[in-house]
């Protein structure tokens, strides 16, 4: 499991996917589009931290865990449903556009979660990467969330974002 800390920070990683995902796609019908942008950036922050919160009973005064930790709020088809359908919906809703940024959020959460001896319930059973324990290399993880949001923001959402042209002097 990455840190809190890490989850916050790859969660504003997923939310720049999805924000760019969703741009380049359209994020709401007519009026609704930079709604829609806004939207599934904020839920895909959101999102990154929903497989651990999600778990927690927040209808009772314990705040006790009603499902054990990693279970079905970290199961990957769930998630990857989730995004399917809702990428499906781009253009067409912001609500889609929200749906879609919170399944780049919790997808970003699991892939965090991965490389942990605990591993994350991707199909049936759990499966791990068994790369380091719980809040060790942080740092590579973050840094890869924003690799691949700056990809995707080049070459997706963002064509204009060149890193290097404004590096050169």
């Amino acid at each position: 499991m990455a840190s809190s800390k890490a989850h916050h920070a790859t969660g504003f990683a997923a939310g720049v996917i999805a924000a760019a995902v969703a741009a380049r796609i359209g994020g709401g019908h007519d009026g609704a589009f930079y709604i829609g942008v806004l939207m599934s950036f904020i839920a895909g922050v959101a999102g990154s931290t929903a497989p651990d919160w999600l778990e927690v009973a927040w209808w009772s005064r314990a705040r006790r865990l009603w499902i054990a930790h990693r279970t079905l709020t970290h199961w990957g088809i769930g998630w990857i449903a989730l995004l399917a359908v809702s990428y499906r919906g781009l253009g067409h809703s912001i609500y889609a556009a929200a749906a879609f940024g919170f399944a780049c959020g919790g997808l970003m959460h699991l892939l965090a979660d991965w490389p942990n001896p605990l591993g994350v319930p991707w199909i049936a059973g759990r499966h791990s990467l068994n790369l380091w324990n719980s809040g060790h290399c942080d740092l590579i993880v973050v840094a890869a969330s924003w690799a691949a949001a700056w990809f995707v923001g080049r070459h997706v959402g963002l064509p204009g974002l060149d890193l290097w042209q404004h590096l050169r002097l």
